[in-house]
């Protein structure tokens, strides 16, 4: 009887076990600060001491504010109480007469009155030597008028009257004007008045001047004043 060898079956391999699909594990990473614990450790008392300034640097200091307050005050002084020249304006003007003469000669007749305030505007009297007025007529002067010296106060005023005559002033070299005007109907005259003085500042005496143009227009036919511009020179 034949025998019959058992054969062994082989044993099945292991099956590999499938390797894990997870990342790598990866460290956190660390922030850039540390955070301060609410209770530290240890409590350190700390001392504050006030600046030290040396007594010169003090006195230097206050010196020096002491000394820009009186040059501040002074230069406050000096534009306040500086003089300044008399404000001169003029509050009426009459014409009493204005005539054209074309024989023997062409000339004009002027007659005029003013009224002149000046007025010291400074904490000081002023004493003017003269008050002059002078008559114009296309920037020539026809004729002019000096009155006598007076005396303003301090923050005062003065009026001062002015009367101009001029008769048979001759105007030959502005006859082409004098002729324009009389066929308008309508002459203008400039008036210049010029005050000059002195006012005495401490232990000086400083002149004064002040000076007031107007431009007159005046109708030949009625003999009066169609209107008038004054300004400070």
């Amino acid at each position: 009887m034949a025998s019959s060898k058992s054969k062994s079956k082989p044993k099945p391999k292991p099956k590999p076990q499938p390797q894990s699909q997870l990342p790598p594990q990866t460290h956190p990473q660390l922030p850039y600060y540390t955070p301060v614990p609410s209770h530290p450790a240890s409590e350190r008392n700390y001392v504050v001491l006030p600046l030290y300034i040396p007594l010169l640097h003090r006195r230097c200091n206050k010196f020096r504010l002491l000394t820009a307050a009186a040059v501040l005050l002074l230069v406050a002084s000096t534009f306040a109480l500086w003089p300044s020249d008399p404000d001169v304006s003029i509050i009426r003007l009459r014409l009493r007469r204005i005539a054209v003469h074309t024989i023997p000669r062409l000339s004009l007749d002027v007659s005029m009155s003013l009224m002149v305030r000046v007025r010291n505007v400074d904490l000081y009297s002023m004493n003017y030597r003269s008050l002059h007025v002078a008559i114009e007529y296309r920037g020539k002067e026809l004729g002019n008028v000096t009155s006598e010296e007076g005396h303003v106060r301090a923050r005062g005023s003065s009026l001062v009257d002015a009367s101009l005559e001029l008769n048979g002033v001759a105007v030959l070299s502005d006859v082409i004007f004098v002729l324009e005007d009389l066929a308008k109907g309508t002459i203008p005259i400039d008036t210049v008045t010029e005050v000059r003085g002195s006012m005495g500042f401490l232990f000086f005496q400083l002149p004064l001047r002040s000076k007031v143009s107007c431009q007159v227009y005046v109708n030949t036919n009625t003999q009066k004043v169609l209107h008038q511009n004054c300004y400070p020179e």
